[in-house]
């Protein structure tokens, strides 16, 4: 009888059903299916201010999923994509192809980073599993006039990844009507890291202030690895801009730069794009930080109150507030759950459920996926520095 209990327990952890003679084919025990969600996201270094508390927003989902019942039991399997402390779009293509030989993954949430993005979603597309981005926002992921046929090069009619944020063809514009309108900016220099979502910002940002009747004195790639950018910035100076604008995040510049300012002198407003919304900016650019600008991709959930029960329960968890894309995570992970229970833990039917997703009700927002698997939803936050805190100043929902 012992071994007959303990047999029976080991195939309940495994997923099986043990038959029992004598009950006419009846299980007499069973166990809930186990569906992972596989998450890529930079969760060490200077890049874990941003994953963390991002992977936390899967993990909150994933909590109430079980606690909700039913026949699935959802797990999460993650995976890092930083590289001493910098996000790796190399680690991430490998964590993916893992992701996608386990079989029991039927959805993954990430990556965080667009350059990430560029390496993984033509091995996902080829794969034909659903991926999930919660801040991810080149356009060039999704937009075939951006060149994202590029990226879906084995299925190009086939949409498998998706993005519960807006796009920089959004947030740039935004960034640069907030520095022109707000900030009466009229001459600008601009700075990006030569990374896909770090130039791809600053361009948009370009052109709308160049739109908007703004001069761009100058717009210049720094190397990458640069420590060191007072040489840089003695050239800003001398330009006499009003504002500095940075396209990229903390690791690649984004923080040393706000520190180096005062150094030569550049007493200038300096703006950037979420890539600079965390809080390792704040670390890195120290006491400089104060008064920064940057733009966030997202709706500020603490402002909807459909979001009320998920910050409660995230602060409860986790003792802090939710990151800037910690709300956007459990959304994306929410839907790959939800996908799982209507059409259950098939690839391709997740697949095709999500691509046809419409009027979702989710935390922050209702929303649909268009035809290249961008949100509907369209806002872009805008953050201050105040107090050694990011601050929300406004949002806006951008419409090209």
């Amino acid at each position: 009888m012992r071994r007959a209990v303990a047999l029976a327990s080991i195939l309940a952890v495994l997923g099986l059903v043990l038959l029992v003679p004598g009950t006419g084919g009846v299980p007499a025990v069973s166990a809930a299916t186990v569906v992972k969600i596989g998450v890529d996201l930079p969760m060490s270094g200077g890049e874990a201010p941003n994953g963390v508390p991002t992977n936390n927003g899967v993990l909150l989902a994933i909590d109430e999923a079980n606690k909700a019942g039913g026949p699935y039991t959802f797990q999460e399997e993650l995976k890092d994509d930083a590289v001493n402390g910098v996000h790796d779009p190399a680690q991430g293509a490998k964590n993916v192809q893992e992701l996608i030989a386990d079989r029991a993954v039927v959805g993954i949430v990430g990556n965080f980073n667009s350059n990430v993005g560029k390496a993984t979603i033509p091995i996902t597309n080829a794969a034909g599993i659903v991926q999930i981005s919660p801040s991810q926002t080149n356009p060039g992921l999704t937009k075939p006039e951006f060149g994202a046929l590029d990226v879906r090069k084995a299925h190009p009619d086939q949409i498998n990844y998706f993005r519960v944020c807006p796009t920089d063809d959004l947030q740039g514009p935004v960034a640069a009507d907030f520095a022109y309108q707000n900030l009466r900016a009229r001459k600008v220099a601009i700075l990006d890291d030569q990374e896909t979502y770090g130039k791809g910002i600053a361009d948009e940002f370009e052109k709308q202030f160049k739109k908007r009747g703004g001069t761009v004195l100058s717009h210049d790639g720094i190397p990458k690895g640069t420590q060191d950018f007072h040489a840089i910035l003695t050239k800003i100076k001398s330009e006499n801009p009003d504002l500095l604008f940075f396209g990229g995040v903390t690791t690649t510049g984004g923080g040393l730069i706000r520190k180096q300012m005062p150094d030569v002198g550049l007493k200038i407003p300096y703006e950037g794009g979420d890539g600079i919304v965390e809080d390792e900016f704040l670390k890195v650019a120290g006491d400089a930080a104060e008064g920064s600008y940057g733009t966030v991709a997202s709706v500020n959930a603490e402002k909807l109150p459909a979001a009320q029960g998920f910050i409660k329960a995230y602060k409860a968890k986790y003792n802090q507030d939710p990151g800037a894309y910690s709300a956007n995570a459990y959304v994306a992970a929410k839907i790959i759950i939800d996908a799982v229970r209507a059409v259950g833990p098939d690839r391709a039917k997740v697949r095709a459920w999500v691509a046809n997703l419409k009027n979702y009700k989710s935390i922050i927002g209702t929303f649909s996926f268009d035809k290249n698997g961008d949100t509907t939803n369209k806002v872009i936050s805008v953050y201050q520095v105040k107090n050694h805190k990011w601050e929300w100043l406004t949002q806006r929902s951008f419409e090209l």
